[in-house]
């Protein structure tokens, strides 16, 4: 198969990136012939795949197609623009250039079947083409129909003329068939897969890993988070939480916090109002290096306020790292108290109290190993791609 796949981000630095990213990797190996469309603001590495990327401007952009940065739902390490930010004219630009894009690929490389990623204006695009297309709906999306009514139009035309939506978990699947009205045979739940090439149990130097982010102190034990620093993700209720279990444990633990955000500047001065003596702030930094942040780690923590599937939990599991998330979204599906554990959105001591305990069992090795098995059996990529290459079967022939 011929497949063209367009998304509204880079293919690193959000989940949909990652997920496209690995989807084109994958069905590439197992012999399709892929282009994938994306919004990029700088020169970006070969792939096995083809690429289109539409370039938009930033400080660093010296040739853009487009006069203003990329805009996202919340937020991106590379643009802290959003689609509700964009003016009349910007946001026709946006719309425009997506369409005309898609269209000139279309025509190029002449695929059997479109992959729009998100229920926004990627479906839009494709549905223009006249060709069949499927979306998968990752769920800031609909965190973006729900803030900004402009839009509407052009995600319900990409919605009712899609064969086959995607839904990554079952409060997404609810979700959309709520905010969308499409119907129960038009929707097939599909759980994000990770590369488990990348994201596996490796023998990682704490010392070393740590000295390579800059830290020169060993910790008794070390509590990670990969994410946004954006308000849903929930970092705030971490950073509370740590000032509860720093002050509690006779050990010390080391709470290290991956990504970047909005909301950088505001969460550090609220480590410094908690006196928080072992949180750093890592920025953003490389799968590899995320690698390496999840096996040393004794547990991972996905405190957000709404998480639509959670790739990095599942990241963290197949690293044998257990997990510690919030009681919402897509967590539910997949975290169990053999793997880890779920507390109510916004309750620091509850959080506090499950990272402790996780710390401190007595079984942390078979946990650890559990968890790993517990990924590789439910979530890898091979999985996934099953069930999506399936539904481009059923949509085509």
């Amino acid at each position: 198969m011929k497949i063209l796949i367009i998304n509204h981000f880079p293919l690193e630095g959000s989940g949909s990136g990652v997920y496209t990213k690995n989807l084109a990797k994958e069905l590439t190996e197992i012999g399709h012939k892929v282009k994938v469309i994306f919004p990029e603001n700088r020169k970006v590495p070969r792939e096995i795949f083809e690429m289109r990327p539409i370039m938009f401007k930033d400080d660093n952009t010296k040739d853009y197609e487009i006069d203003f940065n990329f805009p996202c739902f919340t937020s991106h390490p590379r643009s802290n623009t959003t689609f509700y930010q964009l003016n009349k004219k910007q946001m026709r630009d946006y719309i425009d250039i997506m369409v005309r894009v898609t269209q000139e690929e279309a025509d190029k490389f002449k695929p059997d079947i479109i992959h729009a990623q998100h229920l926004w204006i990627t479906p839009y695009a494709a549905q223009k083409t006249g060709l069949p297309y499927v979306v998968t709906v990752h769920g800031t999306d609909l965190k973006g129909f729900k803030q900004d009514k402009r839009y509407h139009t052009y995600a319900l035309k990409g919605a009712q003329n899609a064969r086959k939506v995607i839904t990554i978990s079952k409060q997404v699947d609810r979700e959309t068939k709520e905010l969308y009205h499409i119907g129960d045979e038009k929707r097939k739940i599909v759980y994000n897969g990770y590369d488990t090439k990348l994201f596996k149990v490796n023998n990682v130097s704490r010392k070393e890993a740590l000295e390579r982010f800059g830290i020169n102190e060993i910790p008794d034990y070390i509590v990670s988070f990969a994410g946004k620093l954006a308000h849903f993700k929930g970092v705030d209720i971490l950073l509370k939480a740590a000032k509860i279990y720093e002050n509690q444990m006779n050990k010390k633990v080391m709470t290290l916090i991956a990504g970047n955000g909005v909301l950088y500047d505001e969460l550090n001065k609220l480590k410094k109002f908690l006196e928080l003596k072992n949180t750093f702030f890592l920025g953003h930094v490389s799968q590899e290096q995320l690698t390496d942040l999840y096996n040393i780690a004794d547990v991972s923590v996905v405190p957000s306020r709404n998480e639509p599937f959670g790739l990095v939990a599942i990241e963290a599991l197949a690293c044998g790292t257990p997990v510690v998330g919030t009681n919402q979204g897509g967590l539910p599906d997949f975290i169990n108290e053999d793997i880890g554990a779920l507390v109510d959105v916004d309750d620091d001591i509850a959080l506090a109290e499950a990272i402790i305990n996780e710390l401190v069992r007595p079984d942390k090795n078979v946990r650890r190993k559990r968890a790993h098995k517990y990924a590789v059996n439910n979530f890898s990529w091979e999985n996934t791609i099953k069930e999506v290459e399936k539904i481009y079967k059923e949509v085509i022939f």
